[in-house]
């Protein structure tokens, strides 16, 4: 069942319905506090098995593999995958340049739709889930919780989310890396309007902290294509100037930037080894988080 107010713009029951088919599932091992879908650091008594190794004493002979034994004349103990739950910590930027959007939605709403239906999903499947709302700095944050009551809590401040203010989304990142508790899988939901270089230091310090990192980087047609005709005064959502320019005079340059931009950003997803996504506002929102689910499903079989 859905929490108190089904009815929020930003769920839509048949889509949570057909992706609740799809887990959620970690690309990397998580530390949860109850037996659960997800793989652990540590060993327990899964049915997927992990490893042997030999026995000392004080290992539970129930746990000797004997035809290893018998084909070693050693003692040998079967290990086993632990399964845990999972936190779930999405970061929505707020930032002003979320505000903007050319195909009847603005970039704001689509990663409500994005982040609220990820909630959902974990919340169903018995994981905690936390939001930080960031721009600037931290505008608002909800630690990772595991109860229907505080999904609701998360759903409300999805709906207050407003996109204000300048960007600041790699001094967060670094702080969050520091701030959130244990392992968690982190998503990342942003227009990036940040300089790919500066992005690199902080991806690493969340994997360093053994997050499972994602990002679904949100872009409007209009960025990506540049289609204007006619000339155009932009204007900096952020708190800038506004440029009033003949589109044709410097189409050619954005390109190139957007290009070198795309390209520096992919280069640092590889080093990072992050799991990213591009996304246009133009695309069915649950297509793209079908996409994630079972890229990450896929991901962690071949773990």
């Amino acid at each position: 069942m859905l929490p108190e107010r089904a009815s929020r713009s930003f769920l839509d029951p048949a889509v949570l319905g057909r992706l609740s088919a799809v887990p959620l599932v970690a690309r990397r091992p998580m530390q949860g506090t109850v037996s659960k879908r997800h793989a652990s650091p540590h060993r327990g008594s899964s049915v997927e098995f992990a490893e042997y190794r030999k026995y000392v004493p004080g290992d539970d002979l129930r746990r000797l593999d004997w035809r290893a034994y018998g084909r070693s004349d050693r003692f040998y103990i079967k290990e086993f995958e632990a399964d845990t739950n999972l936190r779930l910590c999405l970061v929505l930027d707020t930032s002003g340049s979320m505000g903007y959007g050319s195909v009847g939605i603005d970039k704001i709403s689509y990663a409500r739709k994005l982040a609220g239906t990820l909630a959902y999903l974990a919340g169903q499947q018995g994981d905690a889930v936390g939001l930080a709302c960031v721009a600037g700095g931290i505008v608002q944050q909800i630690p990772p919780r595991q109860n229907p009551a505080h999904l609701r809590v998360v759903f409300d401040l999805l709906e207050q989310a407003s996109p204000q203010g300048k960007t600041g989304l790699v001094d967060v990142l670094h702080q969050l890396a520091e701030t959130i508790r244990t392992r968690a899988m982190v998503v990342v939901l942003s227009d990036i309007f940040v300089e790919p270089a500066l992005l690199l230091e902080c991806f690493q310090h969340l994997r360093f902290r053994r997050y499972d990192v994602s990002v679904l980087h949100l872009l409007d047609p209009l960025e990506m294509s540049f289609a204007f005709r006619r000339p155009t005064r932009f204007v900096d959502m952020e708190g800038g100037s506004s440029l009033f320019v003949e589109p044709s005079d410097v189409a050619d340059r954005y390109e190139k930037a957007l290009a070198k931009y795309l390209a520096d950003l992919w280069q640092v997803v590889l080093e990072s080894a992050i799991d990213y996504d591009r996304v246009l506002l133009d695309e069915d929102y649950e297509r793209v988080l079908l996409r994630f689910l079972t890229r990450r499903m896929q991901a962690r079989e071949h773990r």
